[in-house]
């Protein structure tokens, strides 16, 4: 008898290319500059907007790279994958300072191949093909907060 564990309640509508795409950001930007995941993000089908606690603004050189390497990840095909395990079960590097008080106990972990872990209960392609091409329309910094707005053109 194979029962899903109960988890929190998502209360978001997403766009399961752009979230993933939102995934691979989240580590391409800790990666290349060392900024943490965000916290504070929006994303919707037509845009999606996401902002980094950095003490800096990136050149429009840095923000080509991270958009070249989103799209060397859309293009590799990895898998997107799922996982539940316990709190007391979390594969060492996995952070939880972002979930709510009021998470679960039994927590979905969602890898992309062996790129990105972390936890998460929202809707996501099953490979990152499936997102199509990523584009970075524009970005801001503002009192080090760094922020991008990107969209992504189904395959």
């Amino acid at each position: 008898m194979n029962l899903e564990p109960t988890l929190n309640a998502h209360n978001k509508d997403e766009f399961p290319p752009a979230h993933t795409a939102e995934h691979l950001l989240n580590q391409t930007m800790g990666r290349m500059f060392g900024c943490e995941r965000s916290r504070n993000m929006h994303i919707e089908r037509k845009k999606s907007k996401i902002n980094f606690l950095i003490n800096r603004s990136l050149t429009d050189d840095e923000v080509k790279t991270v958009e070249t390497k989103i799209n060397e990840l859309i293009d590799a095909d990895l898998p997107v994958t799922f996982e539940f395990v316990t709190r007391d079960n979390i594969p060492a590097g996995v952070k939880l300072d972002k979930l709510p008080e009021d998470a679960s106990e039994t927590l979905r972990l969602v890898r992309i191949g062996d790129y990105d872990v972390c936890p998460c209960i929202g809707t996501h392609v099953k490979s990152t093909k499936e997102i199509g091409n990523f584009r970075i329309t524009s970005t801001s910094f503002n009192e080090g907060s760094f922020r991008i707005v990107y969209k992504v053109a189904e395959s």
